[in-house]
């Protein structure tokens, strides 16, 4: 089994700053795929990045687009997100998430991934 630990949330006022770390465990990092959401209270669980199991693409919710940036470790084990500018509106828990598969097309939608993290709460203060 998979498994996934967010870690680095917290609070944080508007347009401050917050890094997000993923490690990962239980498979060949290296090779697959990686994404992260979030989710709101009272709101479903919403697609924010993800990336290719080689780096070499990025996806990015519109949302966050020019705010966020994802990267991933294979060194490591770790998936990271850095978040700048960041605004009331992102205030959520952010989970990352592996695909069952390894390699493929990187997903942008909860049912292309099937390991998740406990997720990491992020508060952002107006």
């Amino acid at each position: 089994q998979v498994r996934l630990v967010e870690s680095g949330g917290g609070l944080v006022q508007t347009g401050g700053s917050l890094r997000l770390s993923c490690a990962a465990s239980g498979r060949t990092f290296s090779i697959y795929n990686m994404g992260w959401f979030r989710q709101a209270p009272g709101k479903e669980r919403v697609f924010v990045a993800s990336i290719s199991w080689n780096g070499g693409r990025t996806y990015y919710a519109e949302s966050v687009k020019g705010r966020f940036t994802i990267s991933k470790d294979n060194a490591k084990n770790t998936v990271y997100l850095q978040m700048n500018s960041l605004k009331p509106e992102d205030t959520a828990v952010y989970y990352c998430a592996a695909p069952e598969k390894a390699f493929g097309t990187v997903g942008s939608t909860t049912g292309d991934f099937s390991f998740w993290g406990q997720g990491t709460p992020v508060t952002v203060s107006s």
